[in-house]
């Protein structure tokens, strides 16, 4: 549970850090939307919807945009959402790193690890309990 509650603070932390982009990120996006739903006259829960399934690559089709304007718009909410989902994707990463790195449960399952493979002169990895049955 330690483990969990660990990179659950890290992870925490890391998007505290990184507020002030990923929030700037979602209003951009939001605002893109509301041209977007502007300039085709759709309701404002489509508009939301729109951004939503477009920004984060879904795009099931059923509110294409029929605009110039719009299509552009629209690329421009796509590589935002990709750029959003990779912050929060490699804060993700960062905080399991960490984790990892200062949990002893971790340690300790690394430490086994360790112990069940033996690294041979060569550089090769082998098992030690398949190398122990043969003598």
């Amino acid at each position: 549970m330690d483990f969990t509650i660990t990179f659950l603070k890290y992870y925490w932390v890391g998007i505290q850090f990184t507020s002030p982009v990923l929030s700037a990120l979602v209003v951009f996006i939001a605002l893109l939307g509301y041209f977007v739903g502007r300039l085709e006259g759709w309701s404002r829960i489509d508009t939301f919807y729109y951004s939503c399934i477009t920004a984060t690559t879904v795009g099931y089709g059923d509110f294409p945009p029929r605009r110039n304007r719009s299509k552009l718009f629209a690329i421009l909410i796509a590589f935002s959402g990709l750029l959003l989902t990779g912050i929060i994707v490699a804060i993700g990463l960062n905080a399991l790193t960490y984790t990892f790195k200062n949990t002893d449960r971790a340690k300790n399952y690394l430490n086994k690890r360790e112990l069940l493979y033996n690294v041979v002169d060569d550089g090769s990895a082998t098992n030690k309990k398949e190398s122990n049955d043969g003598e």
